[in-house]
């Protein structure tokens, strides 16, 4: 009895001096001197708050750090030689309603102090949380110590606050060719939303709905087309089969190829990398993959490319102005010093970048601004409309914009979007190393050299073979048709090496649909005399521009009636319609007929094809777990 009340009591002390010892070290990683003093006197007049605590960062080693919705308060103080931070502190919130924490890493964050008197304690923990949870969640270790600030809110369920933002899909419907006989849209080239797909997948998730771009899913892919011959920038494929989802109905895709071009022949780029390095980007999948991502790209630069470095978060900095891409060094130390903190001046940093871009600006190179950021722009110039604006006065004067998206909880893919379709660029999420390496390597001439820009297609079809037709999403891009022959509209870019696919859904005419129009003289005699008499189905006429040309030019390509079964369709053609009734799937198209996850998967694994780089591999893989997840009701949880 006696060892055991000895060894009991031993277990005691042994665990109260580990507690002891445990505060004691937690008491030393919270330790800030607030009584350390200035050692010059400073003074700040109507100046950001951000701008303010940066400059205090830098002076005192103190990392200093304001949720976004005081960020942009306007100061005025004035900091005498041999005050102390606690007087700084107490000054602020006199005057300003500030309050402040600190964190387990020494971190001193500002918070707005009062709140209207309708807002709950638990509105108010999450009004905070969606501030400075992005930049707290790494450097606190212990929830408790949140919980002791917050109330019951656990820091930990970063998934509880999800603002993604994406914009509202409307499926394109059938139309009738006699009363619609055109159909007029503008190429698309990104690939974000099949990336962005991706992600929810493999976290065991359903999409929303508005993520699912299905042109951007197929056009993730790419395709064996023939490649461009003679002066035109690239060639036109056309190819008609029945519709996997629908036997009745007819399948088209029209696919073009641009002409490929080897790195060593593009010419010189003026590129400027704008980062987001606010607190928001402090997460895996956003700076550190973004970091890691822009390495990659530093290694394929060359002696007469010029590199540009601008970051932005409460205020924006030139880390890099125009570097030759020989000093890989010099542009990886500063990407690799990259930091997150503060709040995001998004519109600051568009400003700033595009400014760096024109002083460099190479007459006879690529002038290129490559945004990567999770969309999260909340102080400053912000509102998509004004960025808009800036971005398509800049795509004028041979300036173009690059999206990289990355993250996740707060992603704005619908900003992101069209920002890049604004500034003749292109849009990818990149959600892991891999995906970098496709589209900063593999792919870099599409990703940053336009071949053709304003790029749009016609497509006109005979109402003695087509009775109606659907355009397969491009649901943003479809135009009027007025807008075809004016070149003052603006529409897809087109870069080195992209393929670009798209497919209608056809209903055949019966012969019986001229009767509806029996008393239209000449229309009759237009439809008996000529299309009654053509083998043609439809014919296409496309527009486009030369990266330096304002007018542009047309080219146009028939596609006979010859149906084939879908047996017999191409490889391409296949894996096209595989995926496009993948995404008719994700999207619970009222248009996806006879569609399933198993037609899905054989049509793909028919059309798999070579698959040099395991692509099309992971696209049946993901069909694979979508069908397993909606099997067991898993995206109900």
């Amino acid at each position: 009895m006696k060892k055991r009340v000895y060894l009991f009591f031993v277990v005691l002390l042994v665990l109260l001096f580990g507690s002891v010892t445990f505060y004691a070290e937690k008491k030393e990683e919270v330790k800030v001197d607030l009584v350390e003093k200035f050692t010059e006197d400073i003074s700040f007049t109507d100046t950001e708050l951000e701008k303010v605590l940066f400059h205090l960062t830098k002076l005192t080693g103190i990392k200093f750090y304001a949720v976004s919705d005081i960020a942009g308060l306007k100061i005025s103080i004035s900091i005498a030689r041999g005050e102390t931070i606690q007087d700084l502190i107490d000054y602020l919130a006199a005057h300003y309603g500030i309050n402040y924490m600190i964190s387990d890493d020494g971190t001193i964050y500002f918070l707005i102090r009062s709140y209207p008197d309708d807002m709950s304690a638990g509105e108010t923990a999450d009004f905070l949380m969606m501030d400075a949870a992005p930049a707290m969640e790494k450097s606190m270790s212990r929830a408790d110590t949140a919980v002791s600030f917050y109330g019951s809110h656990n820091i930990n369920s970063m998934n509880y606050f999800n603002t993604e933002e994406y914009s509202r899909i409307y499926e394109n419907s059938f139309f009738r060719v006699l009363d619609n006989p055109q159909s007029i849209f503008s190429i698309d080239v990104d690939t974000a939303s099949y990336t962005n797909i991706r992600r929810y997948i493999n976290k065991g998730q359903l999409p929303p709905r508005d993520a699912v771009r299905i042109e951007e899913m197929i056009n993730y892919f790419d395709y064996d087309y023939p490649a461009p011959e003679g002066d035109i920038p690239f060639s036109i494929y056309t190819e008609a089969a029945e519709c996997p989802w629908n036997r009745d109905h007819r399948l088209v895709l029209i696919g073009l190829q641009a002409k490929k071009i080897e790195t060593e022949e593009l010419p010189p780029n003026n590129l400027v990398f704008l980062v987001d390095v606010s607190a928001s980007m402090d997460s895996p999948d956003k700076l550190p993959l973004l970091k890691k991502a822009l390495i990659l790209l530093a290694d394929e630069l060359r002696e007469e490319d010029r590199i540009s470095l601008v970051t932005y978060s409460g205020y924006t900095e030139v880390v890099l102005d125009s570097v030759s891409g020989k000093e890989k060094d010099k542009i990886k130390k500063a990407i690799d010093n990259l930091e997150p903190w503060g709040s995001t001046a998004g519109g600051a940093g568009i400003v700033k970048a595009y400014e760096i871009a024109k002083k460099n600006y190479l007459r006879e190179g690529n002038n290129r601004v490559i945004l990567a950021t999770d969309g999260d722009f909340n102080v400053g110039v912000s509102s998509t409309g004004e960025l808009v604006r800036l971005i398509e006065e800049k795509r004028e004067e041979g300036i173009f914009l690059t999206v990289l998206g990355f993250g996740t909880g707060n992603y704005k893919d619908s900003r992101m979007e069209e920002l890049s379709n604004k500034g003749n660029g292109n849009y990818a999420y990149i959600d892991n190393l891999l995906e970098a390496k496709k589209v900063l390597i593999r792919e870099l001439g599409g990703t940053l050299y336009t071949i053709a820009k304003d790029v749009k297609i016609q497509v006109e079809f005979n109402p003695a073979k087509v009775r109606e037709y659907r355009l397969i999403g491009y649901e943003n891009r479809v135009m009027e048709n007025q807008d075809f022959d004016d070149d003052r509209k603006d529409a897809g870019e087109l870069g080195a090496g992209h393929s670009v696919t798209a497919l209608y859904e056809l209903v055949p005419a019966d012969g019986d649909d001229i009767d509806l129009y029996s008393d239209l003289v000449y229309l009759q005699t237009i439809i008996k005399e000529e299309a009654y008499q053509s083998n043609e189905l439809l014919t296409i006429k496309l527009r486009y521009k030369e990266p330096d040309e304002n007018e542009s030019r047309l080219i146009s390509a028939v596609l006979a009636d010859h149906i084939k079964g879908i047996a017999d369709a191409s490889e391409n053609f296949r894996f096209a319609a595989s995926v496009a009734q993948f995404g008719m799937l994700l999207l619970d198209s009222e248009f996806k007929g006879d569609a399933s996850y198993q037609g899905v998967i054989e049509l793909a694994k028919d059309a798999k094809g070579k698959d040099e780089y395991g692509y099309r591999t992971e696209f049946i893989r993901l069909v694979e777990m979508i069908e397993l997840i909606v099997q067991t009701g898993a995206d109900k949880y």
